[in-house]
């Protein structure tokens, strides 16, 4: 049996009505104890949660793509899921890897953008993205942080935010990432400072 059981993203060409129905048997048939979201945009997530509700199985969770490179969570989805009472785990919070130091001098051999396959692709780690990087970098020496601790410390600052999953392929990225909770404080001219260095 599962715990919870995940529906990934919004499929266009069946109703909403009858893939909701299907989480909600799940769950009915013992099959799982709870269900998620994923990927759902503010608008379909707020339909989805609701008719939800009306069934009896409430979704519990929402597992968007969120970092310090992908933004769109914040254009209504996070006011969202508080107003809800809807924990929110975000993925995907190192950009597949660009928000850490690996690629500050260039394309590793073993790195994700390097294989033919995957999320990230070569042609995604340009120029104007590592100058970006190597300026949070930066700041995030400056704060006594790896690059990636204070990537996830920047999305653990918000109150929205239940937890994050980090994809790691070695024990001591995870004794890392967890260092983060160390300072998720920021200061204001630190944020304003990333702002102005992600423009």
């Amino acid at each position: 049996m599962w715990t919870f059981f995940y529906h990934h993203r919004p499929d266009p060409n069946t109703p909403l009505e009858e893939t909701m129905a299907a989480l909600d048997l799940i769950v009915r048939q013992g099959k799982a104890l709870y269900v998620g979201l994923s990927n759902y945009r503010a608008e379909e997530a707020a339909k989805a949660i609701g008719i939800l509700r009306q069934l009896g199985t409430p979704c519990l969770i929402h597992q968007p793509k969120y970092s310090l490179f992908e933004r769109w969570v914040e254009g209504g989805l996070l006011d969202l899921v508080e107003k809800e009472g809807v924990g929110c785990i975000p993925f995907s919070p190192l950009a597949q890897g660009l928000l850490t130091n690996k690629y500050l001098k260039g394309i590793p051999e073993d790195s994700r953008a390097a294989k033919p396959s995957g999320f990230l692709k070569e042609e995604e780690v340009t120029a104007e993205k590592i100058d970006k990087v190597r300026r949070l970098n930066e700041l995030a020496t400056k704060r006594d942080q790896t690059l990636a601790q204070m990537a996830l410390a920047w999305i653990l600052r918000d109150k929205r935010i239940t937890s994050v999953l980090i994809g790691v392929s070695r024990p001591e990225q995870v004794t890392d990432s967890l260092q983060c909770f160390r300072n998720t404080w920021f200061s204001a001219e630190e944020l304003t400072a990333i702002e102005n260095i992600l423009k």
